[in-house]
């Protein structure tokens, strides 16, 4: 099996086929994609009716350029995307858990969707395992670190880790961490960013 995760894509088409043409040639056999797939709320149908050429099953959170309703309402036509948000799947024998948005909240204003701690603590805190947990936001002390060298990723999100280890914890949403990895216990977090990157599943 072989899963190709990206996040962070802003309405760059060209990334997006980049990521078809890694996922074509490893056979890839699911996508995950980490949030932000617009720009301050625009630009979002058109990324997502080019992911869905991709032609595989694919799983998205929202991140905060777009809100979940944005994200189901343009994934709705197609039946092979998945979108969640305090939900859970299986897919290809895997159990993926997705919360979205950005946790904490922070400055950007009324365009950006935030999520507070204490509800993405209620939204993870039903699910005992997953294999692959999918966030836009990354944990507290794991790849977080923004251009200014300040952490701002979510505490709810560490200690859901600490407490299920999933196999795998994807994320984005802090730039500056891109192509950033850390464990937490036996769990490996992944910052994605907007390039292909094939996900670890023993």
């Amino acid at each position: 099996m072989t899963i190709i995760g990206f996040s962070d894509i802003h309405r760059d088409l060209a990334a997006v086929d980049h990521i078809a043409r890694v996922a074509h040639e490893r056979s890839a056999t699911l996508l995950v994609g980490a949030g932000d797939f617009g720009t301050c709320r625009q630009g979002l149908q058109p990324v997502i009716d080019a992911l869905v050429q991709i032609n595989l099953p694919t799983v998205l959170v929202h991140g905060n350029a777009e809100s979940p309703d944005e994200l189901k309402s343009a994934a709705a036509p197609y039946p092979h995307l998945h979108c969640l948000h305090g939900e859970s799947i299986e897919l290809n024998g895997l159990t993926i858990v997705g919360v979205g948005g950005a946790i904490p909240e922070t400055p950007f204003g009324d365009w950006s969707v935030d999520h507070a701690e204490h509800d993405a603590q209620q939204w993870l805190d039903p699910f005992e395992s997953a294999d692959i947990l999918v966030t836009h936001s990354p944990p507290h002390g794991h790849c977080d670190i923004d251009s200014s060298g300040n952490r701002f990723g979510s505490s709810a999100i560490l200690d859901w880790i600490q407490r299920r280890q999933p196999k795998v914890a994807l994320c984005g949403h802090i730039h500056a961490s891109w192509g950033a990895t850390s464990t937490i216990g036996a769990t490996k977090v992944m910052n994605l960013g907007p390039t292909p990157n094939p996900i670890p599943i023993d």
